[in-house]
């Protein structure tokens, strides 16, 4: 299954570090190196903080659900 989530990509893209991510949430480091690698997945809320904080649409965070032809 593919991954769920383009947090790690979209960081890269604006050139910020997980770590960065983790203190501007107050979570742990830990728990966004588990979202970047997709083997957890942040609350609906907390989608919304990082699109913010990034400056990005919430959807631009989500790996699409179609199918590609």
């Amino acid at each position: 299954m593919t991954g769920l989530n383009r947090i790690k990509v979209v960081l890269v893209e604006k050139k910020r570090t997980g770590k960065w991510l983790a203190g501007e949430l107050g979570k742990s480091s830990c728990t966004v190196c588990k979202w970047c690698s997709n083997t957890a997945q942040p609350d609906l809320r907390t989608f919304g903080q990082i699109a913010r904080l990034l400056e990005v649409d919430v959807k631009d965070l989500l790996n699409s659900t179609e199918k590609r032809q």
